[in-house]
């Protein structure tokens, strides 16, 4: 049985590096909405639910129009496609929704994108790679250092998240 766990973990961000992964959960955005949009296609009842046929549509587009890296665009199509899907759900039971806007600030990484390490992680940012050292305070039940000294952990993906305004 595999067994997921969500650590929840402030970053250290370098201060020269706060604008660059800014940037990115912009672009990030930008790839997300784009694509929401071309999903959604209006209120003709086709809406777009593959992502594989959102990602080979627009694909190229986003990754002309953003500097960030394949996977990144491929996360923000795919966030969007998720997004659509629960909306085209919501239709289905005949509740009233719209096209979603997705407006987190926020971007999804996994390994492709993403060096984890018990201690730090590295993000691939539209300016390059940028490390960050993990925060870790003891004052939760579910203390992420359980996760991080455990060899039996593994991390696959993070969402970077600016909460509180940092």
């Amino acid at each position: 049985m595999e067994y997921r766990r969500t650590a929840i973990i402030k970053l250290d961000v370098p201060q020269d590096a706060d604008a660059s992964l800014r940037e990115t959960v912009e672009q990030f955005k930008h790839c997300a909405n784009t694509a929401s949009e071309w999903c959604w296609h209006g209120d003709d009842g086709y809406h777009v639910t593959s992502k594989a046929k959102a990602e080979r549509a627009l694909y190229d587009q986003l990754r002309d129009e953003t500097d960030l890296t394949a996977n990144l665009v491929q996360k923000g199509v795919r966030r969007a496609v998720e997004a659509v899907k629960s909306g085209v759900a919501r239709l289905q039971r005949g509740e009233r929704t719209s096209q979603p806007y997705l407006c987190a600030e926020s971007a999804v990484y996994d390994k492709r994108s993403a060096t984890f390490h018990r201690d730090h992680v590295s993000l691939s940012t539209v300016n390059g790679g940028v490390e960050c050292d993990y925060i870790l305070l003891d004052d939760s039940e579910r203390h992420p250092r359980t996760y991080l000294d455990d060899e039996d952990y593994e991390f696959r993906m993070a969402t970077l998240q600016r909460r509180d305004g940092e």
